[in-house]
């Protein structure tokens, strides 16, 4: 048996960036050990996702999460050395809306500008003169972030985390837990895939699109469920200069990639189930049916585009309110949840990571107030809807 201080389920992002603020910032004299059943990250929502960050979000906490990933992606040289470096490029997300959205994008804009994102809202003849490939047509008005959003390479973000932690003397284990014990309002540890126990004194949930099985472990009801989602590659003979991460009025995306660009869209609703295990198999029917014709009409010159390879990913969709859930059980105070992001856990990973590292350190959130996030709302459900899920 091995005995922790804290023991972290999920050693991705957001599992990483909790031990190493623990270690690194709060400097945190317990015995940390990350379980990652996956170390190659072949099959994480970190690394399969379309790695980029954003401050378009409805509510101002996701807002706030967000900007402080982005302040931690400006300042990587300072905490990990010189040498250090994501590929953060700040291209900006375009949000654009017909006149069905355009008041609710004029809403969030308020909200995002009074945390102190840096986001501009121009109606069509604005946006237009902007972006002069893009087709205005059943347009009212887009959103675009002039800087601090953008995207990055997540697998050189885990590579930073993973030689800081273990610098740091974090235990990062290679294994799968199947089984929680808990004894009343405690968690007692975890059972181990291999045979081992890990005896904790506090235990995390950052398992990503698992953790609602992790959870279901130790009889607590957490809605989270990995959800499928493709991502299409594909090269355009013509230029599209400027091009940021552009979200369509029809809740497609694209994006620039090196030479090439990358694009996907949720599935409707009736399309979109819990993904099974094993599924991670692009669905093509979504880019030719859904995708292709959307981009061909908002900017001509995808109309004759060269599709390249795709992949897809599981993410942990929170299946109450498309909104995280962070902090502590209110009955099993020392188990932690930092789950349910639906595709924006990796750019806000460094801020759940301080958050979560302080209330373990401390007892309280230092940094930022999470509390809007508590599992309380789940137990009532009481839902906190996030409004921009892309």
């Amino acid at each position: 048996m091995l005995v922790r201080d804290v023991c972290i389920v999920g050693g991705a992002a957001v599992g990483l960036s909790i031990a190493h603020f623990l270690k690194r910032d709060l400097n945190f004299q317990g015995t940390v050990t990350v379980v990652e059943r996956d170390p190659a990250y072949a099959r994480a929502a970190t690394t399969l996702s379309a790695a980029s960050i954003r401050q378009q979000f409805s509510t101002p906490e996701n807002v706030r999460l967000s900007l402080y990933g982005r302040d931690f992606f400006r300042a990587l040289k300072d905490r990990f050395g010189a040498d250090a470096d994501i590929g953060f490029k700040e291209g900006g997300y375009l949000v654009l809306a017909g006149e069905a959205g355009a008041e609710i994008l004029r809403e969030n804009h308020e909200v995002q500008c009074a945390e102190g994102a840096d986001i501009a809202l121009d109606d069509p003849q604005d946006l237009l003169a902007r972006f002069p490939w893009l087709n205005t047509e059943g347009l009212a008005a887009g959103a675009w972030g002039r800087s601090g959003e953008g995207w990055f390479d997540a697998h050189l973000l885990l590579a930073l985390l993973r030689k800081a932690c273990r610098e740091d003397g974090v235990e990062i284990l290679t294994d799968t837990v199947v089984g929680l014990t808990r004894a009343d309002n405690r968690m007692t540890g975890a059972t181990l895939a291999s045979g081992d126990t890990i005896a904790c004194g506090t235990l995390v949930n950052a398992a990503g699109p698992s953790a609602g099985d992790v959870a279901a472990l130790a009889d607590i009801d957490l809605p989270v469920e990995p959800r499928k989602r493709s991502v299409f590659t594909f090269r355009c003979k013509d230029a599209v200069p400027g091009l940021p991460l552009m979200v369509d009025t029809s809740g497609v995306y694209v994006r620039p990639e090196g030479e090439t660009f990358i694009c996907g869209v949720s599935p409707a609703a009736e399309n979109d189930p819990r993904a099974a295990d094993d599924d991670f198999d692009p669905d093509w029917s979504l880019f030719e049916e859904t995708i292709w014709p959307a981009l061909a009409h908002r900017v001509p010159a995808f109309e004759a585009i060269r599709p390249g390879p795709a992949w897809a990913g599981h993410y942990d969709y929170n299946t109450l309110d498309q909104n995280a859930v962070i902090g502590p059980h209110p009955e099993i105070a020392n188990f932690l949840f930092a789950n349910g992001f639906s595709g924006h856990g990796l750019q806000q990973a460094p801020a759940v990571g301080r958050a979560i590292a302080e209330w373990i350190a401390l007892g309280r959130y230092e940094s930022l107030d999470l509390s809007i996030f508590g599992y309380e709302r789940i137990a009532q459900g009481r839902p906190l809807f996030e409004k921009v899920v892309i």
